[in-house]
C-alpha cells in the first residue's frame, strides 16, 4: 500500500467553467492526443470503426439537459478526469504502490512498470476517473500532461495540460490552488466554485464554476421582438422550409 504525503508544495489542479463549456470534446481529442505519445503507454482503441467500439480516454465530457424551476432549460456539460484529492483512496487501496500523489506538487499518477492491473483503484476511486487500458493492461488517467506542464522545450504559453491549451471557449484553467492570488484560486473565491462530491471525504483539488443562472422563459419572450431579423438568401430560405416542419 502507498501512504500519501501529509502536505503538498502545490496543488495544481484545473478549474472547469460549465458556464462556457459547449461540448466540443476538444478537451477529450487533445487530451487523447497528446497522450497517445507521452508519459506512458498508447491510449489503446478496440474496434474504434465496429459496431461495438471502446477506448481508453482520461478525460470525458457529458451532457445532461436540465430544466431548473425558476430558470430556462439548460444543457450542461460536465466535463469529468481524475480531480487528484488530497486524500485520494485510489493510492491507499494500491497494493503494490503503483499509485502515488507527489509530494512536490499533488499530481497523482500511476507508475505503470508497477501495475498489475488489478483494478482495485478505479472501485476506489467514487468519480470514475480511471480506466484500464486493455491493450496495456495498466490503469490510466489523467496526470494533468505532468510531461508537457515542465518541458523547457516547449513554448512557456503551450506549458500547461493539452486540454487547457486547446479550449476553445477558456472553459479550462490550470494552476496551484494552493497560491491564493492563483487565477484558479481567484475564479474559484469569485465565482464560487464548488468540489465535486465533497461527501465523499477525498477533498479533491478541481473546482467547478458552476452555470449562471439563464433567462426565465417569459423574461426571453420580451427579447423575442428585438431579435426578430429575417434572414436571406439560402438562410432565409432553410428558415422558411424548417419553420414548417
Amino acid at each position: 500500500m502507498t501512504g500519501l504525503p501529509e502536505r503538498t508544495e502545490k496543488k495544481l489542479g484545473l478549474v472547469i467553467d460549465l458556464d462556457t463549456c459547449v461540448g466540443c470534446h476538444a478537451c477529450v481529442t487533445a487530451c487523447k492526443g497528446w497522450n497517445d505519445q507521452g508519459y506512458g503507454a498508447p491510449l489503446s482503441d478496440q474496434n474504434p470503426y465496429g459496431a461495438d467500439p471502446s477506448g481508453t480516454f482520461l478525460n470525458r465530457v457529458h451532457s445532461y439537459a436540465v430544466q431548473p424551476t425558476d430558470t430556462a432549460a439548460q444543457i450542461i456539460n460536465f466535463p469529468r478526469s481524475c480531480l487528484h484529492c488530497e486524500d485520494a483512496p485510489c493510492v491507499t487501496v494500491c497494493p503494490t504502490g503503483a499509485s502515488y500523489k507527489r509530494a512536490e506538487d499533488g499530481i497523482v499518477l500511476v507508475n505503470e512498470a508497477a501495475c498489475i492491473g488489478c483494478g482495485l483503484c478505479a472501485w476506489a476511486c467514487p468519480y470514475g476517473a480511471r480506466e484500464l487500458d486493455q491493450a496495456a493492461g495498466v490503469m490510466k488517467k489523467c496526470t494533468l500532461c505532468v510531461d508537457r506542464i515542465y518541458n523547457e522545450a516547449l513554448p512557456e504559453a503551450d506549458r500547461e495540460p493539452a486540454c487547457v491549451r486547446t479550449c476553445p471557449t477558456g472553459a479550462r484553467h490550470f494552476g496551484d490552488f494552493a497560491d491564493p492570488e492563483s487565477k484558479v484560486s481567484r475564479l474559484t473565491a469569485e465565482r464560487e466554485g464548488f468540489a465535486l462530491m465533497p461527501e465523499m471525504g477525498t477533498r479533491p483539488v478541481n473546482r467547478y464554476l458552476p452555470p449562471r443562472k439563464k433567462d426565465r422563459p417569459e423574461e426571453a419572450s420580451l427579447l423575442a421582438p428585438l431579435l426578430d431579423i429575417k434572414a436571406t438568401g439560402l438562410a432565409g430560405w432553410l428558415d422558411r422550409v424548417l419553420g414548417k416542419i
